[in-house]
């Protein structure tokens, strides 16, 4: 009985591997930077080469370009639509100009002079909703990566075309929501500009899709918390991916086979029903990313990737704090403090600069715990304290990242402790000083332990023959 289970098991392994590669994969890869009316842009061809050979390696039939023009991006887009009909999985992935007119978003190919919104609008740019609809809107799963948040390079000729009635056009891309099953992500938050990276390399956004997006056994949405963190890091803070996801099931692009088997066999397209998936977990990390964070942005991203999840409330408090300021209590706290407290950054090398010494570090921990926010005194910064302050930061308002600048350091100097901590201290304590009774008395009584020890014993005597006598 035992071999025929094993074999059973064994053969419900084959059977998900095999289907896993037997699914339709298909993907849309351009990368386009050698524009002919506006400045070049150096990386996006090298983005989408090395986006073709990791999607390749996980199984996608590519249809790949660089440097197309509007007709070469039609017949590559009409080649990918008719592959992509009633596909498994559908990826689109572009790099290089983009633009936003009038909450539209659009591509731009290297032949494109646009000098109006009415060249925009007919045919000189690909409209990007309508371009997802026509070949993608029979996939089963729809994954869309925009790494085309750059600067309008045609937003001056644009605004001044138009001059008789008024026309949006702004940085980056604008907004986009996700259809059923579809997942959205821009290289950075909507209306804000991406960088392109270092000349030869790949861009920030376009890295971290590689080093994540196909890991084995990695779902989808893991992955791009994971990419979120990775951009947010080697930018410094400068760039944060923004996304819109409505999958209803897990997602692996490259699905190992613990994954198949504890998930008892996936669908051909790879999709776990969302029941059996980690979503939870992977929700719990990308709200831990944000929780604290004074970037309406970032909220505003996980708001968009979980619209009805479990920390929806506290996010929605999140910003509207943020729209208000510091609470009157945190403002009457914090009068007379430098505005660029709350605005300007701090960092390892900020902190560094204030030149703080072992005891002033101590200093530091014992006006924390005694502002409420507990701390060992210990003189070191170690990531317990790191982490205290960055509750301290955020209470007052200021970027939390448990780093001190010279701004926020004066703060917290200038702030009234209620009382100084002594319980988690970590320092050497004074020896505790005798009291005024036994200083006074003449140092040979003092010295002579044996002499005491045996007066307290006669006295314990006498002590109890008085108290039985009075008991009598």
């Amino acid at each position: 009985m035992r071999y025929l289970t094993l074999l059973a098991s064994l053969m419900c392994m084959a059977l998900s591997v095999s289907a896993a590669k037997a699914d339709r994969r298909v993907a849309f890869v351009v990368g386009n930077g050698s524009y002919k009316n506006v400045a070049q842009l150096p990386n996006p061809p090298i983005d989408a080469k090395a986006m073709a050979s990791t999607l390749r390696n996980v199984g996608f039939e590519v249809i790949e370009g660089s440097n197309l023009s509007r007709d070469q991006m039609t017949e590559k887009l009409l080649d990918f639509g008719r592959k992509a009909q009633g596909s498994d999985v559908a990826v689109f992935y572009y790099a290089g100009h983009g633009i936003a007119v009038g909450g539209s978003n659009y591509l731009l190919p290297v032949d494109a002079d646009i000098k109006s919104e009415m060249d925009v609008k007919l045919g000189a740019a690909i409209n990007i909703d309508l371009t997802l609809e026509q070949t993608m809107g029979d996939a089963k799963v729809k994954l869309v990566f925009l790494d085309a948040c750059r600067d309008n390079p045609f937003a001056a000729k644009i605004k001044s075309n138009s001059a008789t009635r008024s026309v949006n056009v702004q940085s980056g891309l604008a907004e986009m929501k996700s259809g059923e099953g579809t997942l959205i992500a821009f290289a950075t938050g909507p209306g804000q500009t991406a960088l392109d990276g270092q000349e030869g390399n790949n861009s920030p956004f376009t890295r971290a899709l590689i080093d994540n997006i196909t890991k084995p056994g990695v779902e989808i949405q893991q992955a791009m918390t994971s990419v979120r963190a990775q951009v947010n890091e080697e930018t410094r803070k400068g760039q944060l991916p923004w996304g819109h996801t409505n999958l209803i099931g897990a997602v692996y692009l490259n699905p190992s086979q613990q994954t198949q088997v504890a998930n008892a066999a996936p669908t051909a397209s790879g999709v776990v029903p969302a029941a059996a998936s980690s979503s939870d977990g992977v929700e719990l990390e990308y709200w831990r990313s944000v929780k604290e964070s004074n970037k309406s942005e970032e909220l505003n991203a996980y708001l968009s990737a979980y619209p009805n999840g479990q920390f929806r409330a506290l996010a929605l408090a999140r910003l509207a704090a943020i729209k208000s300021g510091p609470s009157t209590a945190t403002r009457n706290l914090n009068s007379g403090i430098d505005p660029a407290t709350f605005t300007d950054d701090s960092t390892q090398l900020t902190e560094d600069q204030i030149g703080l010494d072992k005891g002033q570090r101590r200093d530091v921990q014992r006006r924390l715990t005694g502002l409420g926010f507990d701390t060992k005194v210990t003189g070191v910064f170690s990531d317990d304290t790191r982490t205290v302050l960055k509750r301290w930061q955020a209470a007052r308002g200021y970027p939390s990242t448990g780093y001190l600048n010279k701004l926020q350091h004066k703060a917290l100097l200038s702030e009234i402790v209620a009382a100084p901590a002594t319980a988690s201290d970590d320092s050497p304590k004074p020896a505790r000083r005798a009291p005024a009774q036994a200083q006074s008395a003449p140092a040979q009584h003092r010295n002579s332990g044996g002499g005491d020890a045996g007066a307290a014993f006669v006295g314990g005597v006498v002590g109890g023959m008085m108290g039985g006598m009075f008991r009598r």
